[in-house]
């Protein structure tokens, strides 16, 4: 407001859309916006329009009638924020246009895009240091979630920005539960976990196209209203995915990090890590996506060591010596993250330089403290199967002939006869491979990757089998629900029935005007709404959420549901 540059970090979901939202509607001029999708430009807009703040955007999706109209409608100061990609500042033509104009203020959105050190490195962000150039006196608001130490040093460089003020907001998200489980069968184990949530809204991520195809195609095989989303399908797919989550007609969004950016939903309940993120950026912006209403949401990370040797793989096949360099560091703090034996909210924030020593009390570490016991037996359990199948069998195999499983391998290998055949049905699948992936990472058994992950007894494991040393092992740690369920109860202190009724007016409406739901009332105002039941117009007023427009275009209905649902129950 007093015409300083500023670089703002807050958390996905923190608001930082509000930092230049709330100048725009105050300032004289107009506003622009630098954002990179097409997507996320409509959905603000749409909902500026609707709180009763005029707003546009131009892009790709626009003819030139349609732009000029725009542009008329600036020069008779009919619109107070518009919307841009970076790809426009690239036209002298369009430089020449913006000069025309009385703008305020330029704000550039996810601005780690503009740095080689940020994770979404993106070129056109790289034309945005013309604006200085351009418009030396007009303020720039750069602003971003997920930027370490490096690369916001590199924003303020590139930018060019003048003695800025840097705010940076906590990164904490404590609504969101950060929970971490061994990935033995990732497909049924995800089917479990969405059938627990009920109709909830999910995103699931993916490294590659194809494990999203395939993960999405299971998922559809057992009922879950499902779509893919990924770079390889065609734009119109993807929007009508998009739309569609957006207006609650999808539940679960399988994607990979393609799906992301654009997304303006406030209801995610939970998102899946099916695969390791590259960074831990990565990481908190994905899960960021979840619980954005403030109310309770789990980030479910399943893991694997296969996945995060193909994700190094991948990293070291880069011919830029450089570039391999920056990635395996950053990757080195995911796999810290992953490795962690105390509090995963701290790993997180002592990353981005928000120090803190006190436990969050809301990860799968805090609310379920990692415990060693004697494990001698369970492993020479393991040890005798691998020895009496003649070391012929991988991870998955192993576990099914130690839980007595009968099928064509094992009958065919005549392995239902050893003795070791259902020593271990008393225990999960999800057990046994916990303690399996510990006797690989100390060494008792090796995976021989030439010979389709056969595991081999190691000279280290005859003192194990022979019992002549105690082998304390971690408590496997198994994903039996979800963690925030737990204990959500008293966080939803409201009348659900009646939070129903009001969730169905508003997908009503939203339908109605061809707009996702969260546009009309987020559930956060759903549930204060199902809690205090407002009668009139003043009580509806002091709702959070609600603000005069609102008030007027949606009131009227809400508050005659409420009354009805309330005369239905006396």
């Amino acid at each position: 407001m007093e015409g300083k540059d500023s670089l703002v970090l807050m958390p996905t979901g923190g608001g930082k859309s509000l930092c230049f939202q709330l100048p725009a509607a105050l300032l004289p001029g107009i506003t622009i916006v630098i954002s990179p999708l097409i997507s996320l430009m409509k959905d603000q807009v749409d909902s500026l329009n609707r709180q009763g703040i005029s707003a546009a955007y131009i892009n790709s999706s626009l003819t030139n009638e349609e732009i000029n109209l725009i542009f008329q409608r600036l020069a008779n100061a009919e619109i107070k924020l518009l919307y841009l990609a970076p790809e426009r500042l690239k036209s002298r033509y369009f430089i020449e246009g913006l000069h025309n104009l009385p703008i305020s203020l330029f704000a550039i959105d996810e601005a780690h895009c503009i740095s080689q050190w940020g994770h979404d490195f993106r070129p056109a962000y790289t034309q945005l240091n013309c604006l200085k150039q351009q418009f030396p006196h007009i303020p720039i608001l750069a602003l971003t979630a997920t930027a370490d130490v490096t690369t916001r040093k590199d924003i303020l460089t590139q930018l060019q920005l003048n003695q800025p003020n840097i705010h940076i907001d906590s990164f904490d998200r404590p609504n969101i539960r950060l929970t971490m489980a061994d990935k033995y069968n990732g497909i049924q184990q995800t089917i479990g976990y969405i059938k627990k949530q009920g109709n909830q809204s999910g995103i699931i991520y993916c490294n590659s196209r194809w494990q999203v195809e395939n993960v999405a195609k299971s998922l559809a095989s057992v009922g879950i209203n499902c779509a893919a989303y990924h770079a390889g399908l065609e734009s119109e797919i993807r929007n009508n995915v998009q739309e569609n989550f957006a207006k609650d007609n999808i539940q679960v969004v399988v994607a990979t990090i393609a799906f992301g950016l654009g997304i303006n939903k406030l209801n995610v309940r939970y998102v899946i890590h099916f695969e390791p993120p590259r960074t831990l950026e990565s990481y908190y912006q994905e899960i960021g996506r979840a619980g954005r209403d403030g109310l309770a949401a789990e980030a479910l990370f399943l893991y694997d060591d296969k996945d995060v040797q193909r994700i190094i793989k991948r990293i070291n096949d880069n011919d830029d010596e450089q570039r391999v360099d920056v990635e395996m560091q950053r990757f080195q703090t995911m796999q810290g993250f992953i490795d962690a034996q105390t509090c995963r909210r701290q790993v997180v924030l002592n990353y981005f330089a928000e120090y803190t020593e006190k436990s969050c009390g809301n990860c799968d570490i805090c609310l379920d403290p990692p415990t060693l016991f004697d494990g001698t037996l369970a492993a020479q359990k393991v040890l005798s199967c691998v020895y009496r199948i003649g070391q012929q069998g991988n991870i998955d195999y192993l576990i099914q002939v130690i839980r007595g499983e009968v099928n064509k391998q094992v009958i065919a290998s005549d392995h239902e006869k050893v003795s070791t055949f259902g020593i271990g049905r008393d225990k999960t699948p999800g057990y046994w491979h916990a303690i399996i992936r510990q006797l690989i990472h100390l060494g008792y058994l090796q995976q021989d990757i030439a010979s389709q992950s056969m595991l081999c007894l190691t000279q280290a494991s005859r003192n194990v089998l022979k019992g002549e040393s105690v082998l304390m092992l971690a408590a496997p740690r198994l994903q039996k629900a979800s963690y925030w369920q737990q204990n959500k109860q008293h966080r939803n202190n409201y009348d659900r029935k009646l939070f129903s009724k009001l969730r169905e007016l508003r997908k009503m409406i939203a339908d109605a005007e061809d707009i996702a739901p969260y546009i009309v009332f987020n559930d956060a105002t759903l549930a204060e709404l199902a809690s205090i039941k407002p009668l009139n117009a003043q009580q509806f007023l002091m709702i959070s959420g609600v603000g005069d427009t609102k008030l007027t275009r949606y009131g009227k209905p809400f508050i005659d549901v409420i009354q009805e649902h309330l005369h239905l129950n006396n």
